[in-house]
């Protein structure tokens, strides 16, 4: 697997600085894995060798030679195994994925590659994933979820938001698991915004729903913690609130495909009372499901009759009342919420026909 994580990038592989450091570097690194060939009644000096691919692997990355350098870390990940030194092999594998999305974000800085070459980005997420699964075997999953947010974070910053969602996701479950809640909800708050970038509006609005869930959740448990705890899952349901209506707003799923979770959130906001009950109306009616609250009992007021009357717009295809409330809105959201809100808007003016 450790071969494998290197790829295209290992030795011989592009990312060099030339061909005389091609050839240098190819005669040291076989000469350094040569003594750890076995030998009659001589074992191999596995200690030995994983000080000098270390001290090879520095060399290379003050040269600007990453790939290179990022081979030698694998080679040190290797040594550190069959020495079954697990805390070694993991910061290795994650030096190893630094250095190979460092060299993606050069490359694209460099050649102004707009997609890179991807092969580096691979490289780098079997590096880290191996690495958290070996803190994770070591009963560290905050650890782990650090590795996963680190890459999350390089690839967002090389232009690659979409492919940070997966390992915001697995941050969250982690984090989670650890019973870390308000850090797993910041997790998912990144995965949605890094969907949006990508135009996935559909798993950002799953990713919002768990959140909020899971902010419920821990809204329930956090009785006996204090209200700062208590006021910081509000703010994260109040959050996940408006979000998850513009969504439902912009993508306008038919009643079919509706989920149930979706359908008690929407008809929080309908102003005509429900078959068989009482409208919800500001400040009633049922949460959306999970245990959660009603929105408008966390919601500002003026923010909760404001996205009835946008809800109530939508529905009537109100392209100018929507208008108009937009720019009530406008102050109260945030700059992600107001880009869906526009999104909207747009939608009902110009409709794409074919859906987002």
């Amino acid at each position: 697997m450790l071969a494998a994580a290197g790829g295209s990038s290992g030795p011989g592989g592009a990312g060099g600085s030339g061909p005389g450091l091609d050839g240098d570097f190819l005669s040291r690194y076989r000469l350094v894995s040569a003594k750890l060939r076995r030998r009659f009644l001589r074992k191999p000096n596995v200690a030995e060798a994983a000080e000098q691919f270390a001290a090879l692997a520095r060399e290379l990355r003050a040269q600007e030679s990453l790939p290179y350098a990022a081979w030698c870390q694998l080679a040190v990940a290797r040594c550190a195994q069959s020495l079954f030194n697990g805390p070694a092999e993991a910061a290795a594998l994650a030096e190893a994925a630094r250095l190979f999305l460092r060299q993606e974000r050069d490359l694209r800085q460099r050649l102004g590659l707009r997609g890179g070459f991807g092969e580096h980005v691979a490289a780098a997420q079997s590096c880290g994933a191996f690495a958290a699964r070996l803190h994770l075997e070591r009963g560290q999953p905050a650890v782990a979820a650090g590795l996963c947010l680190e890459l999350a974070a390089a690839l967002r910053d090389t232009g690659q938001p979409a492919r940070a969602a997966a390992p915001l996701q697995r941050a969250a479950d982690l984090l989670a698991a650890a019973r870390l809640p308000l850090e797993a909800l910041r997790c998912l708050a990144e995965r949605a915004s890094c969907l949006l970038l990508g135009r996935d509006y559909a798993g950002a609005l799953a990713a919002l729903t768990r959140a909020q869930a899971l902010a419920g959740a821990g809204l329930g448990g956090a009785g006996g913690a204090g209200a700062a705890a208590g006021g910081a899952f509000l703010d994260v349901l109040a959050r996940c609130e408006v979000s998850r209506v513009l969504l439902l707003l912009l993508l306008q799923p038919p009643p079919a495909k509706l989920l149930p979770e979706h359908a008690r959130t929407l008809e929080q906001y309908c102003w005509e009372p429900a078959e068989g009950g009482a409208g919800p109306g500001p400040g009633g009616g049922p949460g959306a499901g999970g245990g959660l609250p009603p929105a408008a009992s966390y919601l500002p007021a003026e923010l909760f009759l404001l996205l009835q009357s946008a809800v109530l717009a939508c529905q009537e295809k109100d392209a100018e009342a929507l208008k108009a409330l937009q720019a009530e809105l406008w102050p109260l959201l945030s700059a992600e919420q107001n880009h869906l809100l526009h999104l909207v808007l747009q939608e009902m003016v110009s409709p794409a026909g074919q859906g987002l």
